[in-house]
């Protein structure tokens, strides 16, 4: 399993450059802020949304500590989803939230 640290995908939004970010977390769990741009599936519903993820893109998967994110990982990786586990989740992420 692919995987990112939090000032990593930071970094990378830093410095204007867009990434695909799935949040699996629930909805008031994601009420309290998320990354700018992220899209919240949360892990019970991946397998019945997933036609509408793009197999061609690149997502990074983010959840509140990176366990529901890692376990989303793998679940997309055996559909042949190409997908990056955010390690440490929301509660490593330093920079804004929206």
């Amino acid at each position: 399993m692919k995987a990112i640290t939090a000032k990593e995908v930071e970094q990378i939004l830093n410095e204007g450059k867009k990434l695909d970010i799935i949040d699996v977390r629930e909805v008031e769990e994601v009420a309290g802020g998320k990354i700018p741009g992220a899209v919240n599936i949360r892990l019970g519903l991946l397998e019945f949304r997933m036609q509408e993820l793009d197999k061609s893109k690149e997502y990074i998967m983010v959840c509140r500590s990176g366990g529901r994110s890692a376990q989303a990982t793998q679940f997309l990786e055996y559909q042949r989803f190409n997908v990056i586990n955010m390690t440490g989740g929301m509660m490593s992420w330093e920079g804004r939230v929206e």
